[in-house]
């Protein structure tokens, strides 16, 4: 396993497409902070962006990385090596370097020109979030054998949690306005990774003064220390259930 893991950590961190995705992201966060003369602006404007390009990113590269992979694959399976392990080598060597790519493009500003614990608490649910939407693209990439399929569903989940699942919450909110779903809304958000970081950030940054009652909240679920255990539990969880049901999918699939 651990031979598997060195070839996949060294192969993706050789990859032009990393190199570039960590260029990007660094050149763009020294940009905010450096235009910003208020850190709080800088990471609102940064917050955006990390949502929207770390999980697609993650994603996408990912599910093409294992569907370019099935002969590496195949080969390791005909050895005596379990499945498990390789299916695990692999998605801890896709993790690490995407949690390497956002530390270095964005971690590194982050602890320069923000304050520490905000800093901290964006590095490390950032680098949970990349592994997330790796574990999602593991779970793509087994369900079809089609890579169009796979790539397509990676993309269409990405726009789910991205850009439509926002969408529906409000929706509903503005539809039952005239009843106290507040609650509610709070746990629809743990249905989304992507609206389960932008809540930390936000309550840490104490923006959640202008979402008014829902905002007050927010800030008495997540803002105290077992709110933000509990916020991280979940997040975990988006990392082990989409993985742990592609490595069953893996072991009994018929490669």
């Amino acid at each position: 396993m651990i031979r598997v893991l060195k070839y996949v950590a060294i192969d993706i961190l050789k990859n032009k497409i990393v190199i570039a995705y960590t260029i990007i992201l660094a050149l763009f966060s020294w940009s905010v902070f450096s235009l910003e003369d208020n850190a709080a602006k800088g990471i609102l404007s940064l917050l955006n962006v990390i949502l929207l390009t770390v999980p697609l990113v993650s994603i996408l590269f990912s599910t093409i990385y294992i569907y370019n992979s099935n002969e590496f694959i195949e080969l390791l399976v005909s050895h005596p090596v379990k499945r498990n392990k390789i299916w695990t080598a692999l998605f801890t060597g896709l993790s690490l370097s995407m949690v390497a790519a956002y530390i270095i493009g964005a971690g590194i500003p982050l602890l320069i020109f923000a304050d520490f614990n905000i800093a901290i608490l964006m590095i490390t649910a950032g680098s949970l979030l990349s592994v997330i939407f790796v574990a999602v693209a593991f779970l793509c990439s087994i369900i079809t054998r089609d890579k169009a399929k796979g790539i397509g569903l990676s993309i269409m989940l990405w726009l789910y949690f991205a850009l439509l699942f926002d969408g529906l919450v409000l929706f509903l909110f503005f539809q039952f306005a005239d009843y106290p779903i507040e609650k509610i809304v709070v746990a629809l958000s743990a249905l989304s990774p992507i609206d389960l970081f932008r809540i930390l950030v936000l309550l840490k940054l104490d923006v959640s003064a202008m979402m008014g009652f829902t905002g007050a909240v927010f800030q008495d679920i997540f803002g105290s220390t077992w709110g933000l255990v509990f916020s991280f539990t979940l997040l975990a969880l988006w990392v082990a259930i989409p993985f742990l049901i592609s490595l069953r999918m893996f072991n009994r699939k018929d490669l």
